[in-house]
C-alpha cells in the first residue's frame, strides 16, 4: 500500500492513568502531526501504592525511545545480581548482571518504583506536550466504537457529579487489573485464567539484610514461608536500604488480620527474626495474585493493554514488563497508521500476536516462578529443577548468561514487517496464529 498524506487518525482516549497508559501517552505526544489525547482517570491522584520495581529489556528499550531513561537510572539503580535460597539463607544458584555491563547504555534491568515512574511520565506529559490528566472521571459507558461499521469512539464518564462524553477514533483501556473498559466490553465475568489460592503481601521495608549476605533479589524457596526480598532503594547505610519483601500468606485472611500477621511473619521468614524495632515498614498492599488473559485486545476501536489485558503473579517482573511491551507494541502500530504506512488491521495482528505472547511466554513463565518458591522441597530444588539446573551452569558459563539475559527480548516482535506491503492482511494473519516461536520453553521451565 502506498504511503497516505493524511494521518488515519486524529485523537485518542485512553483511559487509566498508570505508567502503561501515561508511557502509551508520551509515545504519541512524539506523533507529527501530534494527534489530540485524552487521557481519563476515576482516581483523584496517581497511585503511589508499593507495587512493581523491575523493569527488563524490553521496558528499558522504550524508556531509552521516550527519553526517561537516563533520569530513571540516575535515581533507581541497576541490579548487580538475584538469587535463589533456602529459608535458612543457604545459597542455591543465581545469576550476575555483570556479564552484560551496567553502563548507562546497555539494556541492563534497572529498578525503579512504578509510583516514581507514573510521577516521572506525567510531568513529562505535561512539560513537552501540555497533556493533562482529567483525574476523577469514572468511566460508565462505551456508546459508540465497538461494532465494525462505527467510525469513531464515544465513552461515557462521571465527572463533577455531571455525566459527560468523549469521542476520539480509538480508545485505549490501561485501567489496570479491575479494568472498568474491559468488563464495558466483555462484561463482569469473562476474565479467563485463573487465581492462585496463595495470597500476596507486599511491602516496602528498611532494613539491614546485607548483614546476612544478601544479594540484590532474593527468592526463598519454602513451602509455607516463601517470599522475595528484593532491594528497591540501595543506601550508604545499609540500615536504611529499602527492600521489596513480598511473602506468602494464608488464604481467607482478612485485610485487617494480614496486617495483624506481618510483624509474626518478618520474625518467622526473614534472617536473624528481627522484631518490629530492627526495621521500618514504609507501606504494605495484600492483593490477590491472577494468571488472566482477555479473548481479544482489540474490539473494533477499543482496545485493552497490559493488566487490563492480561494478569500474571509478580515473581519475575513479567506483568509489569509485559504491560510495557503491549504500550511498545501497541505504539509501533500507531505510528505506523499515522504515518500512512499500515492501515488498521494492524490492531488485530498486534492483539493476536501480543496474546500469544502471553499465553506462551509470560503465562508459562511466571507460573513457574510463583511455582518454584512454594510446590518443592528446597534441599532437593537444584536436583529437580531444570530451571536452576540451568542457573548453576551458567554460573561458569559466560555465553548462557548472556543468552539468560536476553530471554526478555523475546516479549517483543517487529510490526514494521507489515509496513508497505502488499498482502498485508494475511500475511499477518499468518504471522499471529503460529507464524512466530515463543523459543523460551528452557528458559520458562
Amino acid at each position: 500500500m502506498a504511503p497516505s498524506k493524511q494521518p488515519s487518525f486524529n485523537s485518542v482516549i485512553i483511559v487509566g492513568a498508570g505508567p502503561s497508559g501515561l508511557l502509551l501517552a508520551l509515545c504519541l505526544a512524539t506523533l507529527d502531526p501530534r494527534p489530540e489525547i485524552t487521557i481519563l482517570d476515576a482516581a483523584e491522584t496517581l497511585n503511589r501504592a508499593p507495587r512493581a520495581t523491575h523493569y527488563g529489556t524490553p521496558a528499558i528499550k522504550l524508556f531509552r525511545k521516550v527519553g526517561i531513561l537516563a533520569e530513571m537510572r540516575r535515581d533507581g539503580y541497576m541490579p548487580r545480581d538475584v538469587c535463589w535460597r533456602k529459608l535458612d539463607c543457604t545459597r542455591i544458584t543465581g545469576l550476575s548482571w555483570d556479564t552484560v555491563g551496567k553502563d548507562l547504555d546497555s539494556d541492563a534491568m534497572t529498578v525503579y518504583p512504578v509510583g516514581d515512574l507514573a510521577h516521572l511520565l506525567e510531568r513529562e506529559l505535561r512539560s513537552r506536550a501540555d497533556v493533562k490528566i482529567r483525574w476523577g472521571c469514572k468511566v460508565s459507558g462505551i456508546k459508540s466504537g465497538l461494532d465494525a461499521d462505527d467510525e469513531t469512539a464515544t465513552v461515557e464518564f462521571e465527572e463533577g457529579g455531571e455525566s459527560k462524553q468523549c469521542t476520539a477514533d480509538y480508545v485505549v483501556g490501561t485501567d489496570g487489573g479491575n479494568s472498568t473498559i474491559r468488563r464495558l466490553v466483555f462484561g463482569k465475568r469473562n476474565f479467563p485464567g485463573h487465581s492462585w489460592e496463595e495470597q500476596i503481601v507486599a511491602t516496602n521495608t528498611e532494613i539491614d539484610l546485607d548483614q546476612f549476605g544478601f544479594e540484590d533479589s532474593n527468592f526463598i524457596i519454602h513451602p509455607v514461608h516463601f517470599y522475595m526480598a528484593a532491594r528497591i532503594k540501595p543506601d550508604l547505610d545499609p540500615k536504611k536500604n529499602v527492600w521489596r519483601i513480598s511473602y506468602g500468606e494464608l488464604p481467607g485472611l482478612s485485610t485487617e488480620e494480614l496486617m495483624e500477621r506481618l510483624p509474626m511473619k518478618f520474625e518467622q521468614i526473614l534472617p536473624g527474626s528481627p522484631k518490629p524495632d530492627e526495621y521500618c515498614v514504609l507501606n504494605k498492599s495484600p492483593y490477590r495474585v491472577h494468571q488472566r488473559c482477555v479473548d481479544s485486545m482489540r474490539i473494533n476501536r477499543v482496545m485493552l493493554a497490559a493488566d487490563a489485558a492480561h494478569l500474571c503473579n509478580p515473581f519475575g517482573g513479567m506483568g509489569l514488563t509485559g504491560g510495557i511491551a503491549d504500550i511498545s507494541a501497541l505504539f509501533q502500530c500507531l505510528e505506523g497508521m499515522h504515518k500512512g504506512l499500515v492501515d488498521d488491521s494492524i490492531l488485530s495482528t498486534w492483539s493476536d500476536v501480543q496474546r500469544k505472547k502471553w499465553h506462551e511466554i509470560i503465562d508459562p513463565i511466571s507460573s513457574s516462578n510463583i511455582r518454584r518458591l512454594f510446590a518443592q522441597d528446597p534441599d532437593k530444588a537444584l536436583e529437580q529443577d531444570g530451571f536452576l539446573q540451568m542457573l548453576k551452569r551458567s554460573e561458569e558459563n559466560a555465553d548462557l548468561q548472556k543468552e539468560l539475559h536476553k530471554a526478555g527480548d523475546q516479549l517483543l516482535h517487529d510490526y514494521t514487517q507489515y509496513f508497505q506491503k502488499s498482502g498485508t492482511v494475511d500475511k499477518q494473519a499468518n504471522v499471529a496464529n503460529g507464524g512466530e516461536s515463543a523459543g523460551l520453553d528452557e528458559v520458562a521451565s
